[in-house]
């Protein structure tokens, strides 16, 4: 395997009962690339990432990361291999501060024992000062300074989103994986993911792998994509050549039509309700 290969994924197949979920996909995710999953709802993108997340074992293929095969990692194994998630349902302690929230996001850095931390020795107090210290910078590179001590359940919507992308960084990631960061945000809040992600890759150096729809956000951050229908690879490669490929448009819109069309309505879920 190349040493520019982060992820390799090859044939994966997974099965659920009689229901073929993803069906022999293969691709390779290089360093320091944001690569993109795109497809119609059901075409089996969110089944790949809880593979790679160890939450799913694939019927039949494999999975490789830094040349490791993943197949006898356990799911709560996997951040400590330098993977990170977010999920498109956020999943954050909403009666927690987003300072605590993120100090969580530190657990697969922590080496002291139990006894250390009940009893706070020396050992256990110099852990939390480096913890605060990671974390604290990953507040300011995601300006989160005004809501660091903001319970979680007090916060809009798309600061929350961020709030779940900072808790990732804060495991320190070789890979995050971004399940549809765009979901629910409007075009401002999306326009400003946009901003993020790219100075994820460009000035921290991690490799990105995400699943999106808004495709506008895709165009703007992505260096390669992958188009998935009903569990198969249709196309690979720039956004530009995947957009226009033909199956990717009939894929998405039934007839040959520009894809600019798919952005969605830009509406929160608070708005929609």
């Amino acid at each position: 395997m190349s040493s520019d290969i982060l992820l390799s994924a090859r044939d994966l197949t997974v099965r659920f009962g009689g229901v073929l979920a993803v069906n022999q996909v293969s691709f390779d995710v290089r360093r320091g690339e944001v690569f993109t999953l795109i497809g119609p709802n059901g075409a089996g993108k969110t089944t790949v990432f809880n593979l790679i997340s160890g939450i799913y074992t694939p019927t039949s293929g494999t999975l490789h990361y830094q040349g490791q095969p993943m197949a006898t990692v356990a799911p709560h194994a996997v951040a400590g291999l330098g993977i990170a998630r977010t999920f498109q349902n956020i999943e954050l302690f909403e009666h927690a501060t987003v300072l605590q929230n993120l100090l969580i996001g530190r657990h697969t850095h922590r080496k002291t024992r139990l006894w250390q931390d009940m009893f706070f020795t020396g050992t256990a107090r110099r852990a939390e000062i480096e913890a605060r210290k990671k974390v604290e910078q990953v507040i300011d590179f995601l300006e989160l300074q005004h809501h660091r001590d903001t319970l979680v359940a007090g916060l809009p919507y798309g600061v929350r989103k961020v709030v779940e992308l900072a808790r990732a960084l804060c495991t320190e990631p070789q890979l995050l994986l971004l399940d549809e960061p765009s979901s629910g945000l409007n075009v401002e809040e999306t326009d400003d993911m946009a901003f993020w992600i790219s100075d994820i890759k460009n000035l921290l150096g991690i490799t990105v792998l995400m699943v999106e729809h808004d495709m506008s956000l895709v165009s703007k951050v992505s260096d390669r994509v992958l188009a998935m229908s009903q569990g198969e690879v249709l196309a690979m490669g720039t956004p530009a050549q995947v957009q226009s490929h033909p199956g990717v448009i009939e894929a998405y819109l039934g007839t040959v039509e520009d894809l600019s069309g798919l952005r969605r309505p830009e509406r929160s879920p608070r708005e929609a309700a």
